[in-house]
């Protein structure tokens, strides 16, 4: 992999190059992997989505490499910097360091309030046009979301202003990352028999199951809920195909099938329940397996957000905080998603989701009994959201009206 420095405009050039104007926006996006994926995951994404769409030069510091490789595997995580899909990419040793060479982007991106090297604000503020400084904030469906969006922030010592940039799910919040050919691709993947044949093939060895079986996708945090529903799978009148990316919940399936172990490959059947252990997938193959399913199980922040774009039913597990400060951001998503439903479906949804995030024990059959609403549901709320404009392209829209 060739390894460049980006087009990020220095105190310099800011000031002598005459044809910066027409020079694509440098972003440096900060980003600190604090639990799982979820950090690197939105980064990652967002990164892409702003060289590829929009043609910004972006620089992603990453304080992880290891866990982004998990993401990401052509990454090689021995190597300071790097260039992938156009993208530089620097192992950020934080709190001091900031790249190889001091250059301070049009646009800075701090992701989650990871802060921003001390040397790096230092050099934002000498510069001579100061660069829009953006706090890439977690979604969250709230009321207070629209209330805080694009709000500035001045910084105590230096003349700088950061604005807070919140995704979220209603209008007047920043949305969420959604690429511009993913509803193409959506359909071309499910309007196709022999992509999905090959797609199951590749993914578990086998044919895709017949049409009488319940395709169910689960990636999950450490539940004890699980066993419950893995239960009423296997008594379940109907198949169940659960298809299962190793991760944290793969020593539960271990147990309910009394295997030493439930990683890649593996096969397990008991009663009406078959289960296939697939290989955590970079976030391009992620999608597929969402389409191939009827119900996904989910998690966190990035397969919470291509859930909702995959159209199908699905049960988010909402990243556990201290003393459930995460439950009121359940409900907030439950009230947007379910807002058109009829009290009874609604009442099933969230009984589920409640129970799958610890108030209770999850009812598959009363779940499934509203499943043809939820289908259709899921299909509107995906055209609803889509409405409230992708993250990136609100970003990008943005960074134009400020960078005049």
């Amino acid at each position: 992999m060739s390894s460049v420095p980006p087009a990020s405009a220095s105190t310099t050039a800011s000031s002598t190059a005459p044809s910066a104007a027409a020079a694509p926006l440098a972003c440096d996006i900060f980003c600190a992997v604090i639990d799982n994926f979820g950090d690197i995951g939105v980064c990652w994404r967002l990164a892409r989505q702003l060289a590829n769409e929009h043609g910004w030069q972006v620089r992603l510091f990453v304080d992880d490499l290891h866990a982004f490789q998990k993401l990401c595997p052509r990454l090689a995580p021995e190597r300071a910097r790097q260039t992938l899909d156009g993208i530089v990419i620097e192992h950020w040793h934080e709190p001091a360091h900031a790249g190889e060479t001091l250059d301070v982007a049009d646009v800075v991106i701090e992701a989650f309030a990871c802060e921003l090297p001390p040397i790096y604000i230092a050099a934002m503020a000498e510069r001579v046009r100061a660069p829009l400084w953006l706090n890439l904030e977690y979604l969250s469906a709230e009321d207070w979301v629209a209330d805080f969006h694009l709000r500035p922030s001045p910084h105590p010592r230096y003349a700088l202003s950061k604005t807070f940039f919140l995704p979220g799910l209603g209008p007047g919040t920043g949305g969420v990352l959604k690429e511009r050919d993913l509803d193409a691709a959506r359909a071309a993947f499910e309007g196709s028999p022999a992509a999905r044949a090959a797609w199951w093939l590749a993914a578990t060895g086998e044919a895709p199951p017949p049409a009488s079986a319940t395709v169910v996708s689960l990636f999950a945090y450490e539940n004890p809920a699980v066993g419950s529903l893995l239960e009423q799978w296997r008594d379940s009148v109907t198949p169940v195909v659960l298809l299962v990316p190793e991760g944290r919940i793969s020593g539960a399936l271990a147990r309910f099938f009394g295997l030493p172990s439930f990683a890649a490959g593996t096969h397990a059947t008991r009663g009406n329940l078959s289960a296939h252990a697939l290989a955590f997938t970079e976030q391009t193959g992620y999608d597929a397996l969402l389409w191939a399913s009827d119900v996904n199980f989910v998690r966190g922040e990035d397969s919470f957000v291509r859930a909702q774009w995959a159209a199908k039913p699905f049960i988010w597990h909402i990243y556990p905080q201290a003393d459930d400060a995460h439950l009121p951001k359940l409900d907030a998503a439950l009230a947007h998603y379910t807002r058109t439903l009829p009290a009874d479906a609604r009442a099933a949804l969230e009984r589920f989701w409640h129970a799958w995030n610890g108030a209770g024990q999850p009812d598959w059959a009363q779940f499934q009994r509203h499943c043809p609403t939820l289908r259709q549901r899921a299909a509107a709320w995906a055209d609803e959201l889509a409405q409230v404009g992708d993250l990136a392209g609100n970003l990008t829209s943005f960074a134009k009206t400020q960078l005049k």
